[in-house]
């Protein structure tokens, strides 16, 4: 059977030799993810388009009685898609359960999840782009018709039975919708995509969860965090955690710009948001490749990451930043990446032919 999970979106804990400690880190990780999370529209910050059609369509399944149609959330990770499935089902007075697609092996573990359901209740699957091909043809007629196809007997015996599901609403998370079959992504009747935050929705996230931490932060402390978090909130959330450290060892305790920049120089996260490992992987286009284009499984082999880190974690936000660019011949180093490394011929000439 498919474990569950309420925290799918968390950080991934680095392996420890020691396993107290490591259980120590893991549940820590817990609930400090589970006290920040929203719970309701009104805490929850950003996406105010997606949030508005939310709202509208919930109080229309509310006045309806019946459930909310199956939804698909994609967009880069940390954008909050697993939270805003937890706020939704808050909103529907619904129960949810949450798994993802990796842990779907079987199709007994779609099955098992399927027939556990109650009336409206909400199945939220991460990563909903992973699930192989046989859990996914089960949840076909499960998400079209509220319906189980299953077989009995063998060779001239076999006969198929409709079992009849309660009705629920499923939510799919992904950073890669092109990768979901078009059989799936059409069963879907919500279809919406998370931006990255702007900074002053990212101040209003980083002066919330410091509050949450009981931890003073100025404005301008909260804007510095903010232009240094690549958009993304669980970024956002990480970095205050790192700061805070910092301001209540090496400082009075109060999150202001001086503390939050100087931190931030020590963790070696600059004002782009840019961290080792991107910069890493910009130097490695620039020094070794004459700037691109080059192919992502090379880039992978030669920094020693997994081709899916740099594909999820480092480029899209390096696209989304204009520092790299992605083209039919692999991966180039934009101008303004050039810039931003401080190479200045290559920066020039880059200009010039691109």
């Amino acid at each position: 059977m498919a474990i569950f999970s309420d925290n799918i979106e968390s950080d991934k804990p680095k392996k420890n030799k020691n396993p107290i400690t490591q259980s120590a880190s893991i549940e820590y990780d817990k609930t400090f993810e589970n006290s920040i999370r929203p719970k309701n529209f009104d805490e929850y910050i950003g996406q105010s388009t997606l949030l508005e059609t939310l709202k509208i369509s919930i109080e229309a399944a509310k006045k309806r009685n019946t459930p909310l149609d199956h939804m698909l959330f994609y967009g880069p990770p940390g954008l909050g898609k697993t939270t805003l499935a937890g706020v939704i089902a808050e909103q529907m007075n619904a129960p949810i359960k949450i798994t993802s697609a990796p842990a779907l092996e079987r199709p007994r573990d779609i099955i098992g999840i399927l027939m556990s359901l109650k009336e409206g209740e909400i199945l939220f699957i991460d990563e909903i782009h992973r699930m192989n091909k046989v859990s996914e043809e089960i949840l076909y007629p499960a998400m079209e018709d509220f319906s189980l196809d299953m077989t009995t007997g063998k060779s001239q015996t076999v006969k198929t039975m409709r079992i009849p599901l309660p009705k629920f609403t499923l939510i799919g998370a992904t950073t890669k919708a092109g990768e979901l079959s078009s059989p799936l992504r059409d069963r879907f009747g919500i279809l919406k995509r998370l931006e990255f935050y702007t900074i002053e929705e990212l101040s209003k996230v980083v002066k919330r969860t410091a509050g949450i931490l009981n931890i003073e932060i100025t404005d301008e402390g909260a804007k510095a965090i903010a232009k240094r978090s690549r958009g993304t909130p669980r970024i956002a959330n990480r970095l205050v955690k790192r700061v805070s450290d910092f301001a209540i060892v090496k400082y009075d305790g109060i999150i202001n710009e001086t503390v939050a920049e100087s931190s931030l120089d020590i963790l070696k996260i600059d004002e782009f948001g840019l961290d080792t490992t991107d910069r890493a992987l910009l130097k490695l286009i620039i020094e070794k490749y004459d700037g691109g284009p080059v192919g992502i499984e090379t880039l992978a082999a030669a920094l020693s990451e997994d081709v899916r880190t740099l594909e999820d974690v480092c480029e899209p936000y390096l696209l989304q930043a204009g520092l790299l660019q992605r083209t039919p011949r692999g991966r180039k180093v934009s101008p303004e990446g050039y810039r931003h490394l401080g190479v200045k011929h290559a920066a020039i000439q880059g200009s010039l032919f691109d």
